[in-house]
Parts: C-alpha cells; sequence; structure tokens
C-alpha cells in the first residue's frame, strides 16, 4: 500500500510502497483510510521537535487524524463490524491500567502509542489500530470529512470541558487563534456554554471564520488587548483558550485573564515568563491542555451528529500531501486539510 512516511528529521516526508498492517491480536482493527487529517503537530514531528522526548523508530508513517471504515477485525473485538465507519482516537491505549481504567488514555500506563508519532499512523492506504481506539460514526458524518475531530477536534473538547465548568451566564471567553482548532472551538463554546465568546485573530478571513461559526466578537489581534478590555468593562475573560502559544501570544494571552480567571494553554512553541506575584494576587490559574480522551471524543462525535460543531476542511489526494504541508505552512489554510487516500 502507498504510506506517507518521514526518513530522516527536518527532510520532506516521501510517498512509499509499505507492506499493509493486518490483524495479528485479539483485539486489533485494521481500517480503510478514507480522510486522515494534516495537523501542524505533523510539520512538528518532521522537524524533530519531538525527538529529544519522544524515541521514534523512523522511517515513519505520519499522520494521527484518521477516520474510514473497518476492513478487518480480530476474534475479540465486539463494538464495531467489518463495513463500520468509524473515528480513530490517536493513542493506542491499554485499556487495563489504572489511568485507562478511568478514562485518562493519554497517561496509559504502557507508554505513548500514538499513530503518526511511535506508531505508524493514517497518512496511508490503511491504518492498524485497535478496537479500544475507535469510535463508531452514524451515517450523518462522512468520515473525509471529520477526519480532523481525530486530533483537532479532539483536542478543543478536551479543553471546553474543562473550561465550561468557569463559563456561565453572564461570562467571557477569549479564542486566541482562529484556526484549524480555533474554529472547532468557537462552535463547541456555543453549544456547550453560555458564555460570550470573543475570537482573537490577526487575519481578516479568520475572523470572518469566527464570526460565521457562531463567535459574539472577533478582533484583531494587535488591537486585542485594549478591545477585550472594553467588552469586559477593564475586567477581562473568566477563560482565555490559547490555540497558538508561542510569539507574543502567550503573554497577550494571560493579560486578558481577569483576577480569578484561568488561561489554558493549548498551542505550543513559546514561553510564558511572568512573575509570580502577577499570578498569585488576582489568583490566576494556567492550565496546559493536549489530546483528550476517548470519552472527548465520543461527545464530539455526538455533538457533530446533532449540527453543534463542524469543521471545514479542504481535501487533497494522498500523492499531493507535500501541497497540502506547503500550504500549512504558507497561512492558506483557513480550517484543516484532509488527505484522502
Amino acid at each position: 500500500m502507498r504510506a506517507v512516511r518521514l526518513h530522516a528529521y527536518g527532510e520532506a516526508p516521501r510517498l512509499d510502497e509499505v507492506p499493509e498492517p493486518t490483524v495479528t491480536r485479539p483485539h486489533d482493527v485494521v481500517v480503510e483510510v478514507g480522510g486522515a487529517g494534516l495537523c501542524r503537530t505533523d510539520v512538528h514531528i518532521r522537524d524533530g521537535w519531538f525527538a529529544p522526548a519522544v524515541p521514534t523508530e523512523l522511517p515513519l508513517t505520519l499522520g494521527h487524524e484518521t477516520t474510514g471504515w473497518v476492513r478487518e477485525i480480530g476474534p475479540a473485538v465486539e463494538n464495531v463490524a467489518v463495513g463500520d465507519a468509524v473515528i480513530c482516537h490517536p493513542q493506542q491505549s491499554c485499556g487495563t491500567c489504572p489511568a485507562c481504567r478511568i478514562g485518562d488514555d493519554m497517561r496509559c500506563a504502557a507508554g505513548l502509542a500514538f499513530n503518526g508519532l511511535t506508531r505508524p499512523g493514517g497518512f496511508a492506504e490503511l491504518l492498524g489500530t485497535t478496537d479500544r481506539a475507535v469510535v463508531r460514526l452514524p451515517d450523518s458524518l462522512p468520515p473525509a470529512a471529520v477526519a480532523p475531530h481525530a486530533d483537532a477536534g479532539l483536542t478543543v473538547m478536551h479543553v471546553v470541558r474543562k473550561a465550561v465548568r468557569l463559563l456561565g451566564p453572564g461570562t467571557r471567553v477569549v479564542v486566541v487563534g482562529v484556526g484549524g482548532l480555533g474554529h472547532i472551538a468557537v462552535q463547541c463554546l456555543r453549544a456547550l456554554s453560555a458564555a460570550e465568546v470573543i475570537a482573537v485573530d490577526p487575519d481578516p478571513e479568520a475572523r470572518d471564520l469566527a464570526l460565521a461559526c457562531g463567535a459574539h466578537h472577533a478582533v484583531a489581534a494587535e488591537k486585542a488587548g485594549a478591545e477585550v478590555a472594553e467588552l469586559t468593562g477593564g475586567a477581562g475573560a473568566e477563560a482565555v483558550i490559547d490555540f497558538v502559544g508561542e510569539g507574543d501570544a502567550p503573554a497577550s494571552s494571560l493579560a486578558m485573564v481577569r483576577a480569578a480567571g484561568t488561561y489554558f494553554v493549548v498551542g505550543y512553541g513559546g514561553e510564558l515568563r511572568v512573575p509570580t506575584f502577577a499570578l498569585v494576587l488576582p489568583e490566576i490559574s494556567v492550565v496546559g491542555n493536549a489530546v483528550g480522551t476517548h470519552d472527548d471524543l465520543r461527545e464530539l462525535v455526538a455533538l457533530a451528529a446533532s449540527g453543534g460543531v463542524a469543521v471545514r476542511t479542504r481535501s487533497y489526494p494522498l500523492e499531493a500531501f507535500a501541497d497540502a504541508i506547503a500550504d500549512l505552512e504558507a497561512g492558506r489554510m483557513h480550517g484543516r486539510a484532509v488527505l484522502v487516500p
């Protein structure tokens, strides 16, 4: 089968012919890929950002946002059948350790078994995974259309479920960065909270997308501090969710948080430098956020099926992966790219 593989850090991936995955264990599932979302994390993996922390054997098939149809199952698989449309959680957790027992898939004691990072991913015609990692899709959700929900939407759902506990009527939440994750976040926040949603982005097209997704306000990044202060009567927002996490975004995001509010950090790559006094006196919380749980994915699929959240996508043939990466890096991607074998 064809697969997009990384052979060396810092080099462009290549389209290779590789053996097909097969069922070798009772709980194995082989998925025929219907869509594989391209994430900026894939670019960071290419550039070696994760290499010091996550040992990976190269060459590696990239891609961790995968949907498709079940091709083959092991003898112990009961939750899906051949032909079912599914979305794949990127972490293949064990299901029996203490973390898995409470649904904290990303803390699995068996270690990180993450598609496209530590094991072959979905930029291919077939993906090998397990029954614990798949969620059936209803007929109303075509696999290619929702592939980015396997990580982009999943990560958003994880942070929004944390934030909504703070967002009763009369509250405000700021979404910093209206890209592939941010436009999903605006929709999830509108669906799951009563808060007034303020979107921040330097790109006018991204701000238009935010308003189309339901944001109450969309402000330019360079004016965000002043405009958020005006919209909140000088107090700041109860929650600020930062999907950028680099450049000036961490400092400017934290400055928009009100006393006793929370700064949720999702994007990464930059630094946050702040005097501890500036956190202690106003009792501001800083909360990191990574990939969500299987339960987050289940709720996200239900929300998408009800029409509560959609993801803007642009499809590319698998062999056009380089064009998709180029569009992402050049800032030409408003929404998410999806590779379709």
